[in-house]
């Protein structure tokens, strides 16, 4: 740290120039000196030439994004209403069927047409009372699909007096037909839009009987919406 001339001999500077320099550098340690005492110039000597750190520049603003709702609620319904939702529940009887998987959209849609009409958005939830019928929802179009289901569950699920099952004391289809009710399930969720159903072209609601000897089977249909 010192002379001063070690200080400057890495500066492109002119060598008459750092000798010059030495000697003013010298001439105001010694000055500070008196004040400081010798030791106290040689630690404040390095402060004279000590950069001075800037603070960074302040950084840019961060911009919120503008939030836009995906859905816009349609003009035709009011604050009020699209803020006070409505409930409405009926209970649909379907006549019993023969073995197999029956389309009833058309049966259930008749007996709720009136009750769907006042829902501009909703949801509507089918539950079957039963435990050996199902419900499920597929090919509304060619009537192959549900007798190649019925195959395919009875392949998977076998019957008779052979099968495996405990339970036999109410025939030998009730067991098979409870296990293929669990396999597809008893409830649906379907959406409302406009009144209507709102599903796929090639959907339907299917009733699946899995008793051979079946009896009417009770859907209740809660519908809840705006």
């Amino acid at each position: 740290m010192w002379p001063p001339k070690a200080w400057l001999s890495g500066l492109p500077i002119p060598f008459c120039l750092r000798i010059s320099a030495c000697c003013i550098l010298t001439a105001i340690i010694i000055k500070y000196s008196d004040s400081l005492g010798f030791r106290g110039a040689m630690q404040a000597a390095p402060a004279l030439f000590s950069a001075k750190r800037l603070a960074p520049p302040p950084a840019f603003p961060r911009v919120r994004s503008q939030y836009k709702p995906a859905v816009s609620v349609p003009s035709t319904i009011s604050t009020s209403e699209s803020m006070a939702a409505k409930w409405a529940q009926k209970t649909v009887v379907i006549p019993p069927q023969r073995r197999g998987c029956h389309l009833v959209t058309s049966k259930i849609t008749r007996e709720i047409e009136q009750d769907l009409s006042g829902f501009k958005c909703g949801l509507a939830h089918f539950f079957l009372q039963h435990t050996s019928a199902s419900l499920t929802i597929n090919e509304n179009y060619d009537s192959d699909v549900q007798d190649d289901t019925e195959t395919f569950l009875n392949r998977i699920v076998p019957e008779g007096r052979s099968a495996p099952w405990k339970h036999t004391i109410e025939g030998p289809d009730d067991m098979p037909a409870h296990i293929k009710s669990s396999m597809f399930g008893c409830a649906l969720t379907i959406p409302i839009t406009d009144g209507r159903l709102n599903m796929g072209t090639w959907q339907g609601i299917w009733l699946c009987e899995h008793r051979d000897h079946a009896t009417p089977r009770k859907i209740v249909v809660t519908l809840n919406g705006i």
